[in-house]
Formats: structure tokens, sequence, C-alpha cells
């Protein structure tokens, strides 16, 4: 074919496609230790069926100490959802240049706008392997206890009720939930001693969201 000079208009198509590929690397590769706050952020997204409609539940959380330091709710699993929990996490917490964050290869963490977002706050993205949830276990874990211990159990009469329930939780589990991997204290304790022993603030407290 080529010899007739015909080419496939879709090999430029496939060679973009391998770049993009490319540039999605997986540089947490399962490491679910950090060693200061704000060093590694992992987010992921859920969904919850109610009266008919499906709320997505967007979490970001520190690795260092597992806190949820952002949460939102919407009833889209959009870009807009990702960004704006993103964006709430960093104006929460400022954390220092060459923060990794680490997600899915979600359309809503890929999009062009969520990128630009965190590269223009130089943050460095990295991303789960197709079908393979283990590399993201620590948001798979959230959300699994999230839903064992408050969504699948509570009675919720209305969405605001259902956005409450979600926030009264992310505040349980930051402030009163002991963790096993925190020898047995809970993400906010686990900082409180960090910054005990480190001079240097970390950032304002995270552990209540009036953004829901």
């Amino acid at each position: 074919m080529h010899a007739n000079d015909w080419f496939s208009i879709r090999e430029s198509a496939k060679t973009l496609y391998l770049q993009q590929q490319k540039c999605r690397e997986n540089l947490l590769k399962q490491n679910f230790k950090s060693d200061r706050p704000n060093e590694v952020w992992v987010s992921d997204v859920t969904h919850f069926r109610f009266h008919d409609k499906t709320y997505y539940i967007c979490v970001i959380l520190d690795l260092y100490s597992r806190m949820a330091i952002a949460c939102q709710v919407s009833l889209k699993n959009s870009t807009t959802l990702t960004k704006r929990t993103f964006l709430l996490a960093y104006k929460s917490r400022n954390p220092p240049q060459g923060l990794l964050f680490h997600s899915d290869n979600g359309n809503n963490y890929i999009s062009r706008s969520f990128t630009a977002a965190l590269k223009n706050c130089g943050v460095v993205q990295s991303y789960s392997r197709k079908k393979t949830p283990y590399d993201n276990s620590v948001c798979e874990s959230f959300f699994h206890n999230m839903k064992a211990e408050e969504l699948y159990r509570t009675n919720y009469h209305s969405e605001r009720e259902l956005r409450t329930g979600i926030a009264n939780y992310i505040h349980f589990y930051n402030t009163e939930r002991p963790h096993k991997t925190l020898r047995y204290m809970t993400p906010q304790k686990f900082e409180e001693e960090y910054v005990r022993y480190h001079p240097k603030k970390i950032g304002q407290d995270s552990s209540d969201f009036d953004a829901f």
C-alpha cells in the first residue's frame, strides 16, 4: 500500500493515543506509604443511588494520614466535580510544589481542563493501570467503609439529609475513627503528631466540609 503512496489516515491517531498512554504513568506503583503530609494525594469517585437519582461522590485523601481533605457530591460525574474537589483541597492545604496526585484513568481525571489545573499548581499526576483497582486501593477502601458504615445503613429522607450524612461521616472518619495503619490514631491525631514534631504547619484544618 505504501508503495503506491497510500497511507492510513488513522496512523496519526494511533500515535497520539500511544503518546497519551505513555504520559499517564503509574508513578505511585502501589507504594501507599508517605513520609509527610501533602506529599501524595489519592482521589476517586464513587456513586450512590437515592430516590431514583445517582449521586457521585469525589474524595481526595492525603496518603500520609489517610485524612479526607476534600469531598464533593454531584449529580454529574464530570470534570467539574473532580476539579472542584481538587481546588477545595488545594486551597485548604496549600501543598508545596511537586505534590503527587494519583487517580484512575477516568475522563474526569485525564481531561485537558483538569490536567491543566494541576499543572498550574505544580502538581504531578499519576494514574492507575487500566482494570487494576488495587493501584488505588486506599480510596477503594475508604469508599467501602463509607458505604458499609454510613450510606447503606442510613434511611435518608431527602437529598439534604444525604449530603449531611456524607459530611458527618467525613468528620467522623477524620476525627473519631482510629486506623490500624496509623497505629490506631485518627487521621487528625496522626497529623497533629506530625505538626508537633515539625515546626512548619501543613495547612488549615480539613476535618469539616461546608461546601457540599
